[in-house]
């Protein structure tokens, strides 16, 4: 075979798989925008406003008042959403991953929720309370205060999918108000699998906008979890050894759920 017939074969060859290779993305994209027009109106924003009291040892104790803007996922037409516990109360993370020394002590966080509202996809704002926390789990729920007419926009998580090694699943967030709070939607890819004590998916660490409180679905729209953190004590090693992002599989956050106290009559 002459040389500029290989030469001519191998081009052909390469187009063909750069072809395949932009179906392919291509399909990621479309699948990933259905999805997103399908379950954006579930992704909402939690408003918080959070009193901070903070102290050391022989010195007198500083409060601060700050908001915070946390993504939620909801779970059910009564509007009940799962959060981040992390953004909800700062204090609760610090002390699961404090230092078991006699310094771990001297540094003492509380904080307090002040006021709490749930931000709708067409901007109404909703009062709320938290109304039960998992702090192994990194969950907090958050709910209406009052029973609403209409139901809310939610996320059905009886039946949900479940990734495997290297595939990729879609997230959704919404983005602060620097952003206008627009929806955005991102591709990830599944590093690992930890099955005990429980199952929960790793994420790559690519640079996306999946924040923490972000729903995971698979490329068929399946609910897989919401993007939490799992941390533990700090027992040696680097910093951020006991701490990363993983997707909590949907079967937790429902049996969580389950616990949550019904609305005052």
């Amino acid at each position: 075979m002459h040389v500029h017939m290989v030469r001519t074969l191998c081009c052909v060859m390469c187009l063909g798989m750069a072809s395949l290779s932009s179906a392919a993305a291509d399909e990621v994209a479309v699948k990933g925008r259905q999805i997103l027009d399908a379950h954006k109106g579930a992704v909402v924003t939690i408003l918080l406003v959070l009193k901070r009291k903070v102290s050391f040892p022989g010195r007198p104790s500083r409060d601060s008042e700050s908001k915070v803007e946390a993504t939620g996922t909801v779970i059910s037409p009564d509007g009940l959403t799962v959060v981040s516990l992390a953004l909800t109360d700062p204090a609760s993370l610090m002390e699961m991953m404090s230092e078991s020394t006699p310094r771990a002590g001297e540094f003492k966080m509380e904080t307090e929720l002040r006021d709490a509202k749930i931000l709708l996809e067409d901007g109404t704002e909703v009062p709320a309370e938290i109304i039960l926390r998992d702090r192994e789990l990194d969950m907090a729920f958050v709910r209406p205060l009052e029973k609403y007419d209409t139901p809310f926009a939610y996320i059905d998580i009886s039946d949900p999918g479940a990734p495997d090694y290297l595939d990729q699943v879609i997230s959704i967030n919404r983005m602060g108000k620097v952003a206008g709070r627009v929806y955005s939607v991102s591709v990830e890819r599944i590093d690992a699998i930890v099955r005990k004590p429980r199952t929960f998916y790793i994420p790559g660490k690519d640079t996306t906008n999946t924040g923490l409180g972000s729903p995971a679905f698979t490329l068929d729209g399946d609910f897989i979890g919401v993007f939490l953190i799992r941390a533990i004590k700090r027992t040696g090693g680097g910093s951020g050894d006991n701490i990363m992002t993983v997707i909590l599989p949907a079967i937790d956050i429902a049996d969580a759920a389950e616990q949550a106290p019904p609305f005052k009559e």
